[in-house]
């Protein structure tokens, strides 16, 4: 799995590569620098080409000598006073090796630059000067073909504030909106949470509200991407993320508190040709009462596809006839209160159970839930089976066991994690900032269970500290998956992956893998009944 690193693991890792002497800090800053300008590159292959194609000038064109119709490229790098800034020196001087014209500003003391970012700043000196930011509030006098934004890096602990403002207000009255890459993240970006280090709520910006970060188009990173690049509004504001190697082993640095990106448990998928039904396992699924039937019909559909060998729709007798006229795989028991779960589940056969989806949240929602758990079965609960305890919410993580998974939305999540949700929710005035990640893992250790806290950035964390993020961003963004019955359909695959014998947190991110995979396939004009059938596509996409 791809690793997600926290602004100090990438400091760990760097340093401990230093003193292996595998690699200086310069030589690092050179990869790092080298990086960016081979990114550029490969995002826009026209600023590569020799400027008599009249497209960019090549490596041996200096500005001097080309012709009067032959016009250099143009870059503006904005150095800040830490290493992001050294790296931006060393993609300065690549960019003039070039033949490009090229202007520097920085932000801050060029004494207090650290030493291998003061080496480069004066090997660029040997080129031009490095300005003061203040003289970029002037106008330019031309408009760039990059940006190079190497102001703050990983290590960003406060707002951008009025920097951000007067730097913009350049941008707007000379380049409208400029092409700007990004070294590590957007400065003013939280790495660690996607957030946007300022005095204002972590809740979208309405248009026209001064953001207080630069969004890039082109985002290069190095060694493996950081938590913020899949958190909250880091997907927006990188643009598109690259990430590249300097030269670090990978394979050393697997901390135990590390993040990472979901994978499917693709061996765990297949089906062995001699497996009987039963094999695979029998799922019940709960519906609510008639006229709220759907939801439930959703989740038996999506764990029958995703591989458990029977699902059974566990109904009360209100809405027996209208399950009945909507089921055909799948099989229909009436089970009436929780008395009448008890019972059905005296079959050992039922190894995996959801509910929740249309349930409703009456009194005898919550004895149901509670005469599930009693039973010790693997068990999914979404939607009605959460809400219904947000009075009293230490009552169900009293009951709450390991093979349980929890599946919140945003407003489910703080109603069972009212101070969790207070702290997401607060100003991020200082960095690191309190991220979703670190709300999902105190939230699966309150409940003693997984927690897959749902949406376009879902985490998913096991009481022991486990985390991974499932990211439906970059070029797996799927924003056809925000309609109705996206989610019980989710809750579907997490239980029929149970079914089948997955652990709760590998059949959590397997089941968020495939869900995007399965929104991907189908594309626009998504609803919550394709979901399913797009499994089969994606089943033979991942070699099955």
């Amino acid at each position: 799995m791809t690793e997600l690193l926290t602004a100090a693991q990438m400091r760990a890792i760097e340093q401990a590569a230093i003193e292996s002497g595998e690699v200086t800090g310069l030589e690092l800053m050179e990869r790092a620098g080298q990086g960016v300008v081979e990114a550029i590159f490969e995002e826009w292959p026209e600023l590569a080409e020799p400027v008599e194609a009249g497209r960019g000038a090549g490596p041996s064109r200096s500005p001097e000598y080309l012709g009067k119709d032959e016009e250099a490229r143009r870059a503006v790098v904005l150095c800040g006073p830490g290493n992001n800034g050294g790296d931006g020196f060393v993609v300065a001087r690549l960019l003039k090796e070039r033949g490009w014209e090229v202007e520097v500003f920085l932000y801050g003391d060029p004494e207090n630059l650290p030493p291998d970012a003061k080496m480069n700043y004066e090997r660029w000196l040997e080129f031009a000067p490095a300005r003061p930011i203040a003289e970029f509030q002037r106008p330019l006098g031309f408009s760039a073909d990059i940006y190079v934004d190497a102001i703050f890096g990983t290590g960003l602990k406060r707002p951008l504030g009025d920097l951000h403002n007067e730097l913009w207000q350049v941008f707007d009255a000379d380049t409208g909106l400029p092409r700007i890459v990004a070294i590590d993240v957007p400065s003013g970006t939280c790495s660690e949470s996607g957030y946007v280090l300022s005095d204002c709520q972590k809740t979208p910006l309405s248009p026209g509200t001064p953001s207080h970060v630069f969004e890039a188009e082109l985002t290069v990173t190095f060694h493996s991407p950081k938590i913020g690049h899949f958190l909250g509004g880091g997907t927006r504001n990188c643009g598109k993320l690259v990430v590249m190697e300097i030269g670090i082993p990978k394979g050393s640095n697997w901390a135990s508190d590390r993040v990472q990106l979901c994978e499917p448990a693709v061996p765990s998928l297949c089906k062995s040709f001699w497996n009987h039904k039963y094999n695979e396992g029998h799922a019940l699924i709960l519906s609510g009462g008639h006229g709220k039937t759907g939801a439930a019909r959703l989740a038996a559909r999506g764990a029958l596809r995703i591989g458990a060998g029977l699902v059974t729709v566990g109904s009360p007798r209100s809405a027996m006839f209208e399950n009945a006229a909507n089921l055909t795989a799948i099989m229909l028991q009436q089970i009436d209160g929780a008395h009448g779960v008890s019972e059905l589940l005296e079959d050992k056969r039922f190894n995996a159970v959801c509910l929740g989806p249309g349930l409703g949240r009456g009194a005898d929602t919550q004895a149901v839930v509670m005469a599930v758990l009693k039973e010790n079965r693997a068990t999914v609960l979404d939607a009605d089976a959460l809400t219904r305890f947000e009075r009293k919410p230490e009552a169900l993580f009293e009951q709450l066991h390991e093979m349980c998974v929890l599946t919140p939305h945003g407003g489910e999540f703080a109603k069972l994690f009212p101070d969790l949700a207070e702290k997401l929710n607060a100003p991020a005035t200082t960095g690191p900032a309190y991220s979703k990640v670190d709300a999902t893992r105190e939230a699966a250790k309150r409940a003693g269970c997984v927690v897959l806290f749902k949406g376009p950035d879902t985490v998913i964390a096991a009481s022991d500290g486990r985390c991974s993020v499932n990211s439906a961003h970059y070029e797996r963004s799927a924003p056809w998956l925000a309609t109705a019955g996206a989610g019980d359909v989710l809750a579907g695959f997490i239980t029929g992956l149970m079914a089948r014998g997955f652990s709760p947190m590998q059949a959590a991110e397997t089941a968020a893998y495939i869900h995007v995979e399965c929104a991907l396939e189908f594309g626009p004009g998504l609803i919550a009944e394709d979901l399913p059938e797009q499994i089969p596509a994606v089943f033979r996409k991942l070699g099955l």
